[in-house]
C-alpha cells in the first residue's frame, strides 16, 4: 500500500470517526464490548492516533462480520496500518458464512505499515477474493484469514475453516505472509487453498499457510488443511499445510491430516517449496504425519515433504504419509527431492510411508530423488516404508535414487538404518542411474531385497 492510499483511507477514517463515536486511542488496553462496530471503531482510532495501542475483545466474545469493511472490501475489517495488539482473550472473529447474503472477505489485512500482534484470538470464516499484497495480475486470491504485507506476530490463537479460492493462482487458506511474520503456539485447521478455474495449468498452494517471508512457526500445530485443483486440468495443488516461497523456520511443529488433491493433475506434499528460491525451508523437531498427496491419474510428488529448492531437516517423525497416484505415478511417500533441491537429513525418523500407484508406477516409498536432486542424509532410520503397484513397477521402498536428464543426481548416505521396508524391486534401495554412496550405514532386513539391482549400490547386499 502506498503513502498516499494510506492518507486516503486515514481521511476516510476521519470522516467515519467524526459521525460514530469511537473509544479514545491511549497507551493503555481500549477494553471493547461484544460487538463488531465497537472493534471497527477501535482499529480505526488506533491506526490515526500515533505510537502502539492495545485493543482487548469481549471475552469469548463472537465478532460476527456481515460486510466488509467499505474503504477495503476485501477485508472483514479496516486495514492495520501502525502498531496494534489485539487481545482477544479467547474471542472470535468470523465472517457470517451462514448468512445468505454475506459476501465474501478475508478478516484481516495488514499493511506495510501496520505492525500486528494477535492473541489469543480465533479467526474463522474468511474467504479471499483478492490479494492486496500482489495485485497485479488481478484475479489471486491470497490469505483467507490473514494478509500480512507488514509485521505481524501470532500467539496461542487459532485459524478454522478460512478459504483462498481463485481461477488464476490461489495460496495461504488461512495466512498468506509476504511481509515479516512469526506464528507460536497456533493451531491452523481445516482451512483450505482452492483452484477452481477450468484452463490447464493452474495453482493452489499453502492450504494454512503460503510465506513469501521471511516467517517462523513454533509449537503449532497444522492439521486437516487442504489444497485442491479442478480435475483434469493439468494443475498442481502443493503444499497443503505450508508452502515456502522465501526464508522459513519451522520449530516443534505438528503438521498433519493435510490433504493436497489434484486428479489428473499434480498433488505435491503437505509441507512444500518453491523452485530455485535462494532462502532456506528448515524444519526442526515436531512431525509431519498422516498427510496425503492424492492424483489419481496424474503425478502426487511426496506426502510428507517436496524440496525443490534449499531444505533442511533435523530430528523430526516423518510417519504414516502417502502419495497416491492410482493410475497415474506416486513418487515419495515420505519425502521427495525435485530435480533443483537440495536437501540436509539428519537424525530423523521417516517411517510407515507409502507411494502407492494401484496399475501405475510408485517409487520411493520413504524418500525419493528422482531426477537430479541432492540428499544427504546422516543418522536418520528409515523403516517400514512401502512402495506398491499392482500392475507395474513399485521400486524402493525405503528409498528411490534417478540422476535425473543430466546423471548428477547425488544421494550420499552416513550412518542412517535402512530396515524392513518393502516393494517390488529395491525393498531397502533401489538406484536407477546416478550417485548414491553408503558411508557406515545398516541395510537389511528389507523385502525383497536390500538393494536393486545387483551390485548398483556398493557395500550394500541381497
Amino acid at each position: 500500500m502506498s503513502r498516499r492510499h494510506v492518507q486516503v483511507v486515514l481521511g476516510l477514517v476521519a470522516g467515519v470517526l467524526a459521525a460514530v463515536p469511537v473509544p479514545a486511542a491511549h497507551a493503555v488496553p481500549v477494553q471493547l464490548d461484544c460487538s463488531v462496530p465497537s472493534l471497527v471503531a477501535a482499529i480505526n482510532a488506533a491506526n490515526s492516533s500515533p505510537g502502539p495501542d492495545r485493543i482487548r475483545l469481549a471475552r469469548k466474545c463472537t465478532y460476527k462480520l456481515t460486510a466488509p469493511d467499505p474503504v477495503n472490501p476485501g477485508n472483514g475489517l479496516p486495514v492495520i496500518t501502525s502498531e496494534i495488539t489485539i487481545d482477544g482473550r479467547g474471542a472470535t472473529i468470523s465472517r457470517d458464512e451462514h448468512g445468505s447474503k454475506t459476501p465474501r472477505f478475508r478478516i484481516l489485512f495488514v499493511g506495510r505499515t501496520g505492525n500486528l500482534t494477535l492473541t489469543r484470538t480465533t479467526i474463522s470464516g474468511g474467504f479471499a477474493t483478492d490479494c492486496p499484497a500482489f495485485p497485479d495480475p488481478p484475479g489471486l486470491a491470497c490469505g483467507g484469514g490473514i494478509s500480512n504485507a507488514g509485521t505481524m506476530k501470532v500467539n496461542r490463537s487459532k485459524f478454522v475453516g478460512n478459504t483462498a479460492r481463485s481461477d488464476l493462482f490461489a495460496q495461504g487458506g488461512a495466512i498468506d505472509n509476504p511481509g515479516t511474520a512469526t506464528v507460536t503456539d497456533t493451531e491452523v485447521t481445516g482451512n483450505h487453498v482452492i483452484y477452481s478455474g477450468g484452463s490447464a495449468g493452474g495453482l493452489a498452494a499453502g492450504g494454512a499457510i503460503a510465506n513469501d517471508g521471511p516467517l517462523t512457526v513454533t509449537g503449532s500445530q497444522l492439521t486437516g488443511n487442504t489444497a485442491t485443483v479442478t480435475a483434469d486440468t493439468e494443475s498442481v495443488a502443493f503444499g497443503a499445510a505450508l508452502i515456502s516461497f522465501a526464508r522459513t523456520t519451522v520449530e516443534n511443529t505438528v503438521i498433519s491430516k493435510n490433504r493436497s488433491y489434484a486428479p489428473g493433475g499434480t498433488a505435491r506434499a503437505a509441507v512444500s517449496n518453491g523452485i530455485l528460491e535462494p532462502d532456506r525451508l528448515i524444519v526442526t523437531g515436531g512431525a509431519i504425519s498422516d498427510n496425503t498427496s492424492d492424483a489419481p491419474h496424474g503425478l502426487a510428488q511426496g506426502g510428507g515433504i517436496a524440496n525443490n529448492a534449499l531444505m533442511t531437516v533435523t530430528k523430526v517423525k516423518i510417519s504414516g504419509n502417502r502419495a497416491v497416484a492410482d493410475h497415474g505415478t506416486a513418487r515419495g511417500g515420505g519425502i521427495r527431492v525435485g530435480p533443483f533441491g537440495t536437501l540436509d537429513l539428519t537424525d530423523s525418523h521417516i517411517t510407515g510411508n507409502e507411494a502407492r500407484a494401484g496399475s501405475g508406477t510408485a517409487e520411493g516409498g520413504g524418500i525419493d530423488n528422482p531426477e537430479g536432486g541432492t540428499l544427504t542424509a546422516k543418522r536418520n532410520e528409515v523403516l517400514r516404508n512401502t512402495a506398491t503397484a499392482t500392475d507395474r513397477t513399485a521400486r524402493g521402498g525405503g528409498l528411490y535414487h534417478a540422476g535425473g536428464t543430466t546423471g548428477l543426481g547425488t544421494t550420499t548416505l552416513e550412518k542412517n538404518t535402512v530396515k524392513d521396508n518393502r516393494a517390488g524391486d529395491g525393498g531397502g534401495i533401489f538406484k536407477a542411474s546416478g550417485t548414491l554412496t553408503l558411508n557406515g550405514d545398516v541395510v537389511r532386513d528389507n523385502h525383497p531385497n536390500n538393494c536393486s539391482p545387483a551390485g548398483a549400490v556398493p557395500g550394500c547386499t541381497g
